[in-house]
């Protein structure tokens, strides 16, 4: 899932982060310094203030019991069956065969055609992709939807589990593929993936459902655009198999996108201030990318210089992001919603339905900016420098 940071001021976007998809401020794209001490054992490469839970009033837990009928019959069929889905050996060399060998070789010599900083992306990408231990806990803190028991037969629960399921193929897929490649240092890309797992993330969803589900629905975009994409670079460069590869996790990245805009749409029909409320609550504290505590041991801005990569590749960009938030506006209709607002629900309509071009705009000078920006070495590519 992953990509990006900067220029915010301009239209009132300051953070203490910076936001997900523009550049970090330049003083912090130089090398990657070595971090010296942790001041607490597994904190991540940056503390996580001002946490909010619970905000969401619990009579609106109410509203998600009572669509429970309605997710088994309109969310639940999203999901595919384990016997009808791909599963990673499906694209990969059969270690059971007599010709895996050569299979091997054969991946090998075309993964050399990819160049470096493709690979810093795809790696990033994967990491992303393996950090899903995290996503889930995510999901089941969300009230009203959370699954109480781990085992849970509510419609939210039987979801959260079977798209944990589903999502778990990418990385494992990914993984296997960078590993067979030969063009990575595996043991640094692992100790990434346990930092990023031991780190969390802090998307600012506050337990409420309503923020989960805004998230995810640009999330889900967001990573279908950057499967996407790396899948058209691997072609571009002829690797025909890792195109397949990248392409099938963008269709899926694709179909659970689906799934999460149509809970949306539900809510803006069932409730239609509470929901433009928590839209605009959550453009204004941006969409943080899942992997935003990416560390590595060595660079503490480590998700930055690897999204900045992804922008010169327009793998995912700042521009990609304003086009996601245009895409939801349209797509749940949100300049029709006349009634069943209250002046501040009127007043979030105008902010979010105002963003898009004031984003754009924004992208477009942290596009120019990345182009400047000084090249770093990573640890996954054999300490070179992109």
């Amino acid at each position: 899932m992953g990509l990006k940071l900067l220029l915010l001021n301009a239209i009132n976007f300051q953070s203490q982060r910076c936001p997900s998809f523009a550049l970090p401020p330049m003083a912090t794209l130089g090398s990657p310094k070595e971090v010296e001490a942790v001041k607490k054992p597994f904190s991540p490469p940056r503390l996580v203030h001002h946490q909010v839970t619970h905000s969401m009033p619990p009579h609106k837990i109410e509203i998600f019991k009572s669509m429970e009928d309605w997710a088994e019959n309109n969310l639940l069929t999203h999901l595919k069956p384990v016997e009808k889905s791909w599963q990673p050996q499906d694209f990969l060399p059969d270690p059971a065969s007599d010709g895996f060998h050569d299979q091997v070789k054969e991946l090998r010599e075309t993964a050399k055609e990819l160049p470096d900083d493709y690979f810093v992306v795809l790696v990033g990408d994967m990491i992303t992709e393996e950090a899903l231990p995290t996503y889930q806990t995510m999901l089941n803190t969300t009230d009203g939807v959370r699954d109480e028991t781990g085992a849970s037969p509510t419609p939210w629960a039987i979801w959260t589990r079977a798209w944990t399921a589903e999502e778990n193929r990418h990385g494992d897929l990914l993984n296997k593929y960078l590993y067979l490649s030969g063009r990575v240092d595996m043991r640094q890309i692992e100790k990434t993936i346990q930092y990023l797992i031991g780190s969390g993330m802090d998307p600012k969803l506050e337990n409420s459902p309503y923020l989960g589900f805004i998230y995810t629905s640009f999330q889900e975009r967001a990573t279908f655009v950057s499967h996407g994409n790396t899948a058209r670079l691997a072609r571009k460069h002829g690797d025909l198999k890792l195109a397949q590869i990248c392409g099938t996790i963008a269709s899926d990245e694709k179909r659970h996108e689906t799934a999460y805009t149509k809970i949306v749409e539900k809510l803006f029909e069932i409730d239609p201030d509470g929901t433009m409320l928590a839209f605009a609550d959550m453009m204004r504290k941006k969409i943080s990318m899942p992997a935003h505590l990416m560390y590595d041991g060595r660079d503490d801005n480590l998700f930055e210089h690897y999204s900045a990569v992804g922008q010169r590749l327009g793998v995912y960009t700042a521009l990609d992001y304003a086009d996601i938030l245009e895409h939801l506006v349209r797509r749940w209709k949100v300049e029709n919603i006349r009634s069943g607002l209250s002046a501040q629900g009127q007043k979030a309509q105008d902010y979010v339905c105002g963003l898009p071009p004031r984003t754009r705009r924004v992208g477009e000078r942290a596009l120019g900016m990345v182009k400047q920006a000084p090249r770093v070495p990573f640890s996954w590519i054999i300490e070179r420098s992109f």
